[in-house]
């Protein structure tokens, strides 16, 4: 049985501003990537989206991001490691004494917006944000996006990872994200998202814009919760998964497949 896990990056309302339909969602994906306050979130939003999650059976991951909350954390930042990676570990850190107040845990740790893209590329950063991840719990599986610095300097520290594809954006030929302000970058067509999904998991890789095939391990595919559609979206990839023969798995179970 091939195994795959869906995930969706959660949580990103705060305080009187709502965004998302996470209960809807919660539904549908396997693991949920929740916003620690620092781009979005508050403690009451992420202690009830804990609640939710664990509910519907739904494994929590902490969504660490630069402290950029007017910029929805999506602006580059440049800060010393150091301080870097206490923010990380403090935002981890909430959201594990949140889960464990709920009766959970956390299984795993997703940077994100420009956080993760700058890790992606810069590999002294990703090694920062790994060694924030190990010093916290070395057990902790760190879903980076695939061919990524990130996703490397996981496997350079021995530190369980997953490798992650985004269903609603587009690759360039070196395997990274078109930038969100090009062209064709985010895929708003349910449809168009699906056949994109099929298409690398079929080629065993990245698909780029261009038709470029790059090998990857893919472990878990993204249907961001902030793009409008994503719960029909996330509905039908689903469905076309199954269909196809794909079994939807918790990370830790498809992360322990593979090895």
């Amino acid at each position: 049985m091939k195994r795959i896990n869906l995930n969706a990056d959660l949580g990103e309302s705060f305080g009187a501003w709502t965004m998302g339909e996470d209960a809807a969602l919660l539904q549908v994906i396997c693991s949920a990537n929740i916003a620690c306050g620092f781009h979005a979130g508050d403690p009451l939003v992420m202690r009830q989206t804990v609640h939710t999650a664990l509910a519907a059976g739904v494994s929590l991951g902490a969504h660490p991001a630069y402290p950029d909350l007017q910029g929805f954390g999506r602006r580059p930042m440049k800060l010393a490691a150091a301080e870097l990676e206490a923010m990380i570990l403090y935002q981890v850190g909430a959201l594990a004494g949140i889960a464990a107040a709920e009766g959970g845990r956390l299984t795993h740790v997703k940077p994100h917006g420009a956080l993760s893209n700058q890790a992606c590329e810069d590999a002294d950063l990703a090694w920062t944000v790994v060694r924030a991840v190990r010093a916290f719990d070395r057990d902790l599986i760190l879903l980076a996006p695939v061919l990524s610095e990130l996703y490397r300097a996981a496997e350079a520290a021995d530190l369980p990872v997953a490798g992650e594809i985004f269903a609603d954006r587009a690759y360039t030929d070196t395997g990274m994200l078109v930038p969100r302000k090009q062209p064709g970058a985010v895929i708003h067509d349910p449809d168009a998202l699906v056949d994109h999904v099929l298409r690398m998991l079929d080629a065993g890789g990245v698909v780029s814009q261009s038709g470029k095939v790059l090998s990857a391990t893919m472990d878990s595919i993204c249907v961001h919760g902030d793009t409008p559609g994503a719960v029909d979206s996330a509905r039908r990839l689903r469905h076309a998964l199954e269909t196809a023969g794909w079994q939807l798995a918790g990370l830790t179970a498809v992360v322990a497949g593979r090895a």
